[in-house]
């Protein structure tokens, strides 16, 4: 049997993949753009919609921003200037100190979110049970990967 890390891809999953790197540099593109209409940097953007979802140490943050702590903290340092995050001891262990995102935080994340055209407009093509469709493979590729 062929070793499947060694045997190259056919030409259809060529293609998918070329798409799916299309979608996500287009959708970065926007991103950062949608991003400086806020007067945000695409890293502090992120940031900020992460913490729309939980609390989080910068630890966590730095983990999941793939980046390090002490730039972690610098965004946190402007977003908190700006009023759209807060520092706050972690309930679960004082001497942490987790990043909030405020009200008005939360309501530039919602406003972020919702001007990204590209994502929305061509979704907005597709059927109830294409999107669907979409969205469990999707989903499977994830979970899949390694």
């Amino acid at each position: 049997m062929a070793d499947p890390a060694r045997t190259r891809p056919d030409e259809l999953t060529l293609e998918v993949v070329d798409l799916i790197a299309s979608v996500v540099a287009r959708y970065h593109e926007e991103y950062e753009e949608a991003a400086a209409e806020h007067a945000l940097t695409g890293a502090q953007a992120k940031l900020l919609g992460l913490l729309t979802l939980e609390a989080l140490p910068m630890r966590k943050l730095a983990q999941r921003l793939k980046c390090e702590p002490s730039n972690v903290t610098g965004i946190v340092d402007r977003l908190e200037a700006r009023g759209l995050v807060a520092r706050q001891p972690d309930p679960a262990d004082r001497r942490v100190k987790v990043a909030v995102v405020t009200e008005e935080g939360r309501r530039v994340a919602r406003s972020l979110r919702e001007s990204l055209r590209f994502a929305r407009e061509p979704l907005a093509g597709l059927s109830v049970d294409e999107r669907v469709s979409l969205r469990g493979l999707l989903r499977r590729m994830l979970e899949s990967a390694p």
